[in-house]
């Protein structure tokens, strides 16, 4: 059985694959595809809509735990996300 995740944009569990992990480096946020990169990662679909719904409602910050602001501008550039 594969493992289920939580978006953090739409609020929708789906498998793990279909998922893009997103971890905090130095309060930057990263894609990280292959999910190997260490510390707490924050799972979202690979669409505009829920890479917008969790950059405005900041779950990104909430899901990883991180205080103060993020550096967003990385994985608002990640290519499956400029889809628009």
């Amino acid at each position: 059985m594969e493992p289920v995740r939580t978006c953090v944009g739409c609020r929708t569990r789906a498998p793990r694959a279909a998922l893009l992990r997103v971890v905090a480096q130095d309060n930057i946020l990263v894609a990280d595809e292959r999910a190997v990169l260490p510390g707490r990662g924050a799972w979202v679909h690979p669409t505009q809509e829920c890479m917008d719904a969790a950059l405005r409602r900041r779950a990104f910050g909430r899901a990883l735990r991180v205080s103060g602001d993020l550096d967003t501008q990385t994985i608002e550039q990640y290519p499956p996300m400029n889809k628009g």
